[in-house]
């Protein structure tokens, strides 16, 4: 069994970033009474992508950033640093939105994909960048028809240059394994290390000028007398115009100050991943000598990529729920039954790599919206914007949502703004208990099906029937 004291909340990326980075700026916590014309709660990748939008484009006004821990210690530094956009997601955008919405949402992925890049090759400093394409692989007979449906549809959407339907040996080119079938190359996708980029943004935010504050927790957040918005911190308090909350799953615990505009809209879902020790030659046995990183095709998935010295992370979309706001439980990062089907997962997808030694193991909270893509508002009285709902994908998409949230405070009118990023409408979630009740329930039949597809069974009939009542009811959280 696997031990899982002392592990779950730190991440391997966050140590070996703080560790490679050495003695960084200080950022010491908010004290006394402070003023700004804008105040971003969160130092992930959405906070410090909005601070240095705003700073680009109005040098003219203070933007103060508060940050709960430190930069990087969140969702931004646990994540598998797989960045790509939306095509991999067009044909169900396409079904959700139309295909107008679903090729514009892609186009600002790819703009994203590009700013990421430039920020990273000016930054000066190495965080791992690697564009080497993302492989989605059907890892058993019934993932088949998953990459078939995919390759239709890219098809059908003229954008078949952007997924590139792969043989089984074509497959085995990139990566051997022996349960690997055929498989769908995306090639916009790169990796990066997800701590260093935060850290490396973290610095270009303090250079621009915001005025950064580490270990300041939000207590409160209130109407201030003159018209604005007054944030309580353990030593002080902040007061600014507008307030932008970039705390992602931790928003999800606003759902009583905020009219339902969160709490009905967004739910906590639970990932978690290891990573290896480096093991380059066991890598290079299997030809898996580029950054292309890899998923299966499941619904709560596998996913995988190598790091430059030989690392392998592993991590498995299927963990526990949270009820309500209760996004801090231990079962958000401390489940032993995920990290176990982490560890299953990597024996079974990679056997050369099943008795490497484990350098890491952590889990973490996802925010996942109603219809599982990144949202970005205001909320009632348009003092505070708002955005979370990445669903576990969110290196790139934080660019797009940081010029949202920018747009949005600024009063601007653009192409992020118009972008259905901002403009959809989300489906409301059913209240508690029902909507914990009824996704854990559905969430236990699908890893049944799943489990049992990958031994060439069937899932039980009770199983079947209830994994697929989402689709049945046209919902798109909770789907396979």
């Amino acid at each position: 069994m696997t031990d899982v004291s002392g592990i779950g909340a730190t991440s391997w990326w966050l140590s070996e970033a703080l560790a490679s980075e050495g003695e960084a700026r200080p950022a010491h916590p908010l004290a006394g009474e402070v003023r700004s014309h804008i105040a971003i709660v969160g130092g992930g990748f959405t906070g410090l992508w909005t601070a240095l939008s705003l700073r680009r484009r109005r040098p003219d006004l203070t933007v103060t950033l508060i940050e709960r821990d430190i930069c990087g210690a969140g969702a931004s530094g646990k994540n598998a640093g797989k960045v790509h956009g939306y095509w991999t997601s067009l044909p169900r955008l396409a079904r959700l939105l139309g295909p107008d919405a679903a090729w514009e949402m892609a186009r600002l992925g790819q703009q994203a994909q590009a700013a990421i890049a430039a920020f990273v090759a000016r930054c000066g400093r190495d965080v791992w960048w690697a564009e080497g394409g993302g492989l989605k692989v059907s890892a058993a007979p019934a993932q088949d028809a998953a990459i078939d449906a995919a390759a239709r549809a890219m098809i059908a959407l003229g954008a078949a240059d952007k997924a590139q339907r792969l043989s089984r040996a074509e497959v085995a080119s990139l990566c051997r394994s022996p349960v690997f079938r055929t498989g769908i190359r995306y090639p916009e996708e790169a990796t990066v290390h997800p701590a260093r980029l935060a850290r490396a943004l973290r610095e270009a935010a303090m250079e621009a000028g915001v005025r950064l504050h580490e270990r300041t927790p939000m207590l409160r957040l209130a109407d201030d007398d003159a018209g604005g918005c007054r944030i309580a911190t353990p030593e002080g308090a902040l007061t600014a115009r507008h307030v932008v909350l970039a705390t992602n799953v931790g928003q999800i615990a606003l759902s009583g100050t905020s009219g339902g505009a969160i709490g009905r809209r967004f739910m906590a879902f639970s990932s978690y991943a290891l990573m290896s020790e480096p093991a380059p030659e066991r890598l290079a046995r299997i030809g898996w000598t580029s950054p292309t990183s890899l998923v299966d095709a499941r619904s709560f998935l596998h996913y995988a990529r190598r790091t430059p010295d030989g690392r392998v992370l592993m991590g498995t979309g299927s963990g526990p729920i949270a009820y309500g706001a209760r996004v801090e439980t231990p079962a958000m990062t401390r489940d032993p039954a995920s990290f176990r089907r982490a560890e299953r997962g990597l024996a079974r997808l990679f056997p050369v790599l099943a008795d490497t030694p484990v350098a890491g193991r952590w889990g973490g909270a996802i925010d996942v919206s109603s219809d599982r893509f990144p949202y970005a508002s205001l909320l009632p009285g348009g003092r505070v914007a708002y955005a979370l709902g990445y669903s576990g994908h969110g290196v790139n998409p934080s660019w797009i949502v940081g010029e949202c949230l920018a747009s949005l405070v600024l009063g601007v009118k653009d192409a992020f703004t118009r972008s259905p990023f901002c403009t959809r409408t989300l489906p409301a979630l059913p209240p508690e208990p029902a909507r914990y009740l009824g996704g854990a329930a559905i969430r236990s039949a699908i890893l049944a099906c799943e489990e049992a597809e990958e031994r060439g069974a069937r899932g039980p009939a009770a199983a079947r029937a209830l994994a697929a009542l989402p689709g049945l009811l046209n919902l798109t959280i909770g789907t396979r």
